[in-house]
C-alpha cells in the first residue's frame, strides 16, 4: 500500500531540490558577447575569465570575429531584431550608423553614462550625436596614431623634436642627405585605407578636412592642397617603393633602423620598439603626438567601443560586464598583461603602467588632441575614394590639385547617396 505524501515529505523533497532549481535558473542568465580576433580577443577573454570568477553562475559565450566579419554579423543581426547579443564591440567609425539607426541602448538609462576620466576624444564618439547626446558605448581601446623618431639622428643633426610639418620635411632631407642607408621618413603609401590613415594628421594640421562644416567634400582647398603638397614632398626622402608599403614594411624600417621618421606608429607596434631581440635600435626611437602646423597636433583617432545592443536579451548584465572591462583596475591589468591601450587617462599616469611603457604619456598627449574620422555613415566609402587619389599623385599620374579635386566630386556623389 502507497505511503501518503506527507507534508513533511514535501517540505524535505522542495529543500532538496532547491540548489538544482538555483542552479537551473542561473544557468538560464547567459551573455553573448561579439568581439574582435588577435589581441582584442586575448583581452576580452582574460576579462571573460575574471568575470566568471566573480559571477560563477553567468554562462558567457565569447565569438572572435575579423573586422569585417564583425561589422556583418553586427549589422544582419541589428537589421533583423534578431536579439543575438548583448555586448557588442565596435570599431568608432561605424558608431554613427549603429547609434542614429537606434541599434544600441541609451546607456545613461541603463547605467549612468560614462565618468570624466575616460579620455575626453574616446569619450566624445561614445555619444550621438557626438560629443553632446546620449551616450550608447564605453571606450574600450584607447588606440591613437603616433609619431615616431630616431632620438640619436635628430641629435646628432642639431634637431629637436619636429613640432610642424615642415620641420618635418627639413629633418628628412638632412637626414637622407647625410646618413647612408637611413630614409628620412617612412609611411604606408599603399592605397586605401594605409594612405588616407597617414595623410589625415597632415591634411588636419593644415586646418582642411575630408568633410567641410556644411556637410560637403572638403578637398578643394587651398588648405587641403598645401596638406597635399607637404605629404608628397616627403616621398624623396622615404624608401624606393613605399607607395606599396603596409604597416610591416613601416614597422621593419623602423626596428632595422633604416628610416629615422615614421608619420605613423600605433600602439601595437610600440613595444617591439625596445626590445633588443627585435630591434636594432631599442631605446633609440621616441614616440609623440603628431607635429601641427596650421593648426596644433591633430593624431587620428582609433577607439574601439562596447556597447549593449538595443535588443540585447539581457541588457543590464551586459552593462555590468562592459563597466567591470572598462574599470581602472582593470584597464590597468589590460595593459600590463595583453599591452590594451587604455581609454582612461588614471591607467596612462599610472606609475607601474609607466614604468613598462615609458611612451604612455606621450600616448595620453595624443590621445587628448586626437581627431576622430568624419562622423558619416559613408566613411568607408570615402576613405576608399580619397586613398585612390592620394596614391595617384603619390606615383605621379596626377598633380595634386586635379587630384584633391576629382576626390572632391567622388566624395559628393558619395554623400548624396
Amino acid at each position: 500500500m502507497r505511503r501518503p505524501f506527507t507534508a513533511l515529505a514535501s517540505a524535505l523533497l522542495a529543500v532538496a531540490m532547491a540548489p538544482a532549481a538555483l542552479q537551473s535558473a542561473a544557468a538560464d542568465e547567459t551573455l553573448t558577447i561579439a568581439g574582435r580576433d588577435g589581441g582584442y580577443a586575448t583581452a576580452l577573454n582574460r576579462m571573460v575569465a575574471l568575470y566568471k570568477e566573480k559571477n560563477p553562475n553567468v554562462e558567457i559565450e565569447l565569438l572572435e570575429l575579423p573586422y569585417g566579419g564583425l561589422y556583418e554579423k553586427a549589422t544582419i543581426g541589428f537589421r533583423e531584431k534578431a536579439g543575438a547579443y548583448d555586448v557588442v564591440m565596435l570599431d568608432d567609425t561605424w558608431a554613427v550608423e549603429f547609434m542614429s539607426n537606434g541599434w544600441l541602448a541609451d546607456l545613461d538609462q541603463l547605467g549612468g553614462g560614462l565618468d570624466a576620466d575616460f579620455v575626453a576624444p574616446a569619450r566624445a564618439v561614445s555619444r550621438y550625436p557626438v560629443g553632446t547626446g546620449t551616450h550608447y558605448a564605453v571606450p574600450f581601446v584607447g588606440n591613437v596614431e603616433l609619431f615616431a623618431y630616431r632620438s640619436d639622428l635628430l641629435d646628432k643633426h642639431g634637431f629637436d623634436a619636429p613640432e610642424s610639418w615642415s620641420e618635418v620635411v627639413e629633418i628628412a632631407r638632412t637626414i637622407s642627405e647625410n646618413e647612408e642607408g637611413v630614409a628620412g621618413v617612412v609611411y604606408r603609401g599603399k592605397k586605401a585605407n594605409p594612405i588616407v590613415t597617414g595623410f589625415l594628421p597632415i591634411l588636419w594640421a593644415h586646418g582642411a578636412r575630408v568633410i567641410g562644416e556644411d556637410g560637403q567634400g572638403g578637398l578643394d582647398t587651398d588648405a587641403a592642397l598645401a596638406a597635399l603638397e607637404t605629404y608628397l614632398s616627403l616621398k624623396p626622402y622615404a624608401p624606393k617603393g613605399v607607395e606599396t608599403y603596409n604597416s610591416g614594411e613601416v614597422r621593419d624600417a623602423l626596428m632595422q633602423g633604416t628610416a629615422a621618421m615614421s608619420i605613423e606608429l600605433w600602439p601595437s607596434w610600440a613595444p617591439s620598439l625596445d626590445d633588443p631581440e627585435m630591434s636594432k635600435v631599442p631605446g633609440k626611437i621616441e614616440i609623440m603626438a603628431a607635429p601641427g602646423q596650421v593648426e596644433g597636433p591633430k593624431p587620428m583617432l582609433g577607439a574601439w567601443l562596447l556597447a549593449v545592443p538595443a535588443d540585447a536579451p539581457n541588457a543590464e548584465r551586459g552593462r555590468d560586464f562592459i563597466d567591470f572591462v572598462t574599470a581602472p583596475e582593470n584597464q590597468k591589468l589590460l595593459a600590463l598583461e595583453v599591452g590594451t591601450p587604455p581609454t582612461r587617462a588614471s591607467v596612462y599616469e599610472d606609475a607601474d603602467v609607466v614604468a613598462k611603457y615609458r611612451w604612455y604619456p606621450a600616448q595620453l598627449d595624443a590621445l587628448n588632441n586626437a581627431n576622430p574620422r568624419p562622423r558619416i555613415t559613408q566613411w568607408s566609402q570615402v576613405e576608399q575614394i580619397l586613398g585612390d587619389y592620394l596614391q595617384l599623385a603619390l606615383i605621379g599620374e596626377m598633380e595634386a590639385r586635379e587630384a584633391l579635386a576629382e576626390a572632391n566630386q567622388q566624395v559628393d556623389r558619395a554623400l548624396s547617396r
